[in-house]
């Protein structure tokens, strides 16, 4: 007689159990795997090309840089990402230029950051849309030119499209205004996480007035440079890729005495908006 005949009738049924919920288990892994599209798009081999060329790509997925985002979002208009580096940013390396694309977008280039040593750290936070299911990349530039990408296959779909959710009129009374915020205390020589925030509808020329049922026309921010005592950490160029309402959280590293944070906004019809925080003298 086999062995598993000879074990107890209560055994055998618990090691079938155990069996069952192993696999059950994987069940999701697979339907996961099974639900992503092969990560070498169309749009992701036009956009490689156009931007890097024959430029190497390191596909390390979080060696360093990582992509924060979810598996699936609540709301495709106000997609929570990060970009998350891995490395150190110090004069003798750090990351100098970080990549947002997202393949099925209309416009797959959402935003492009250009970063310093001064910033401190290269984690850059921001909400976007998404038009359909997709893959959410970002490709990080380091100061020897060395290419580093990590990505996400992102389930949310609409987002370009999506009416604003808030009302319009309300929305351009707002417009342009743009405000700082800190996280933590502000320490001299320590990264420290800031926050800019623009009012802004940041239309994507894809929505429809639910009233008029024509088209609202496009008119969304295309650059942001922030600076500290006068010297850029962080500057953007994104389009409407970025939800309405943009914000952006990044880091800079405080100095000796005060100083003043600044922001410069421009937008798609070439309208400038610009903010100024002064701190004060910073601990050690």
């Amino acid at each position: 007689m086999s062995f598993p005949a000879l074990l107890p009738s209560a055994l055998r049924r618990l090691v079938a159990l155990a069996g069952a919920l192993a696999c059950a288990a994987l069940l999701p892994l697979a339907a996961q795997a099974a639900d992503e599209p092969s990560p070498d798009t169309e749009q992701w081999t036009g956009v490689r090309q156009y931007l890097f060329a024959d430029r190497p790509i390191a596909d390390n997925m979080g060696d360093v840089v990582e992509l924060d985002a979810p598996f699936r979002a609540e709301d495709a208009a106000v997609v929570p990402i990060g970009l998350k580096a891995k490395v150190d940013q110090t004069p003798g390396r750090y990351i100098r230029k970080l990549w947002l694309l997202v393949d099925k977008n209309p416009t797959p280039i959402a935003a492009s950051f250009e970063l310093t040593p001064e910033s401190g750290r290269a984690d850059i936070e921001t909400r976007i849309r998404l038009e359909e299911y997709t893959w959410v990349r970002v490709v990080a530039e380091t100061s020897d030119g060395q290419l580093h990408m990590a990505r996400k296959f992102v389930r949310a779909a609409g987002g370009c499209s999506a009416p604003a959710g808030k009302d319009m009129e309300a929305a351009l009374a707002r417009l342009g205004k743009v405000k700082f915020k800190l996280e933590g205390e502000v320490q001299q020589g320590k990264p420290t996480l800031a926050q800019v925030m623009v009012s802004h509808p940041n239309n994507s020329g894809m929505q429809m007035d639910q009233v008029t049922r024509l088209f609202v026309p496009p008119h969304y921010i295309r650059h942001v440079e922030v600076a500290y005592a006068g010297k850029v950490i962080m500057s953007a160029d994104v389009d409407f890729s970025i939800s309405e309402n943009p914000n952006f959280r990044f880091y800079f590293t405080p100095q000796a005495g005060s100083g003043e944070l600044t922001a410069k906004v421009v937008d798609s019809k070439d309208l400038t908006f610009s903010s100024t925080l002064s701190l004060g003298k910073t601990g050690t």
